[in-house]
Order: structure tokens, then C-alpha cells, then sequence
């Protein structure tokens, strides 16, 4: 009880429970409309996170949550994690494709990733910036590119164009706290170092599922759906992804660059591992 003014006792107002998970609960990223960063810690009890790539099905997401590794797949990034999140609530998402697309130059994020990587680096692609990704073909994007950034852009970014943009379109509004990583900067951090063979060789994948395995993300043989629609790599990718949303649920996790960058997007643009 609390005495009140003129001596009147007032009892406190009993507090209401947090609502269970049949409700919304916020956990994005706060972005200071002054430009600064905050990192915030997830309010969600870190439980399941999930690890995105994109694939030749369209994306392919690796779960993980009381033991359990389970995979999924869809033809977009919002009917992926919505299937997901019929199976539980996620803390986080994290996802291999570039999140904060650059207004002019190269983002800060590449170059860190391009040097973390070692003999990887080819794997790491320099960001177009916004306007080459809505240039109506690659000779256009690269003439666009070279006039803001100073460099064309690759076939393979180009050809991401339409995940760049969906990825771009969907974190917005999303109520998930969503990052983005970079497959072989999560294995070079997981190892200790940069990886010697590339994943696309049977030493690099055998290495790659050995160091999962170790970290407790032991991939089934039968994957199901997931497994026909996804290539090998695309599975490992979205598996370390996954251990990296694990790493920022639990506060582990680094960005680079540490704070974000910002573009006129207002997107923290940076790699986590």
C-alpha cells in the first residue's frame, strides 16, 4: 500500500503479465533519427534464430532451437520466415545478402568482409549502389555504378538485383531483429581463421559441416523439401548464418563496421559474425 495526498491510502495497480507469444513483440534495431546507432538487446527470450541464403529455389533458411536443426525453403524472404514462425517465434534472423544498399562508393562492410577472409576474398562482392540495382540491364547497372561508386558491378550482383531489393522492401517492416552476414566471414570467425579450401570443393564442404558439427549445428542427411531445393553451399551458408544469429541472440556476435554505416536508407549497413 501507498499513502496518498490528505492521507488517503491507495493500493498499487497490480501489473499485468507480458503477453504470451500469441502476441507481437517489437525487437528491431533503434535507429536515432540523429544518425547513431544503438545497439539493443533482443526482448525476446533468445530462442529460436534462423539463417538465411538465397538458393536457386529462392531462399533456404536453417532453424535452430532446443536442439533441433530444421530447414526450410520459399520462393521469397517474407514467405520463409512467415513459415517459420508457424513452427515458433524467432529472436533473429540473419541473412546473406546485403542489407543498407550505398548511395555513392563502396560500403565499409565489403572491405572489412574482403580482408577477413583470406584467400575467400573472391566470394566477397562489392555492394552496387541503389541506383545500378534498378538499371534496366548490366550494361546500364555497370555504367551507373562506375559513375557513383568508381567500379562496375559483377554478374553475380547484378543477378541478385531482384533479392537485393525484396530483402531491402521486407526489413523494413518487419517485427524481427534481422542482420546481415557474410558466410565465409562467419566460418573464418567459427575456425579461427580463414578457410583454406573453397566450399564448392569436397574438402571445403566436409570442413565447413565438421565445424558446425562442433558448434552443435549437426546438419541431418534428409533435409527434406529443403534438400532438393538448395545446392550444398547453400546449405552450409544458411547454417552459419544461423550460428551467427545464435552469436547476436546471445550477444556474442561483433558488427563490422562497429558502429553501422548509414545511407540515406537509414539501414544499419554491416556484417556480423
Amino acid at each position: 500500500m501507498v499513502e496518498g495526498l490528505c492521507g488517503v491510502v491507495v493500493m498499487p495497480r497490480p501489473r499485468v503479465a507480458a503477453p504470451v507469444w500469441a502476441a507481437k513483440i517489437r525487437t528491431r534495431l533503434r535507429i536515432l533519427r540523429a544518425g547513431n546507432y544503438v545497439a539493443v538487446a533482443s526482448e525476446r527470450p533468445t530462442g529460436r534464430v534462423l539463417g538465411v541464403d538465397a538458393c536457386k529455389a529462392g531462399w533456404i533458411g536453417i532453424a535452430l532451437g532446443s536442439g533441433q536443426v530444421t530447414a526450410y525453403t520459399a520462393a521469397r524472404i517474407d514467405e520463409l520466415v512467415a513459415t517459420v514462425s508457424m513452427d515458433g517465434p524467432v529472436a533473429v534472423v540473419a541473412i546473406d545478402i546485403p542489407i543498407g544498399l550505398p548511395d555513392a562508393g563502396p560500403r565499409q562492410a565489403d572491405d572489412l568482409a574482403h580482408a577477413a577472409v583470406g584467400a575467400r576474398w573472391p566470394s566477397v562482392f562489392k555492394t552496387p549502389v541503389r541506383e545500378a540495382l534498378r538499371a534496366p540491364d548490366h550494361v546500364a547497372a555497370i555504367a551507373i555504378n562506375r559513375r557513383l561508386a568508381g567500379a562496375g558491378v559483377t554478374a553475380q550482383a547484378f543477378a541478385l538485383r531482384t533479392k537485393l531489393l525484396q530483402v531491402d522492401a521486407w526489413v523494413r517492416d518487419v517485427d524481427l531483429r534481422v542482420v546481415e552476414v557474410h558466410p565465409e566471414v562467419s566460418f573464418a570467425a567459427l575456425a579461427g581463421a580463414s578457410l583454406p579450401d573453397p566450399k564448392t570443393t569436397w574438402a571445403g564442404a566436409t570442413h565447413r559441416r565438421s565445424l558446425l558439427a562442433e558448434a552443435g549445428i549437426r546438419l541431418p542427411d534428409d533435409l527434406g523439401a529443403a534438400g532438393s531445393g538448395a545446392a550444398v553451399d547453400d546449405v552450409l551458408d544458411a547454417a552459419v548464418a544461423a550460428w551467427t544469429a545464435r552469436r547476436v541472440a546471445h550477444g556474442q556476435a561483433k558488427a563490422m563496421p562497429d558502429p553501422p554505416e548509414f545511407f540515406s536508407d537509414n539501414l544499419p549497413a554491416a556484417i556480423w559474425a
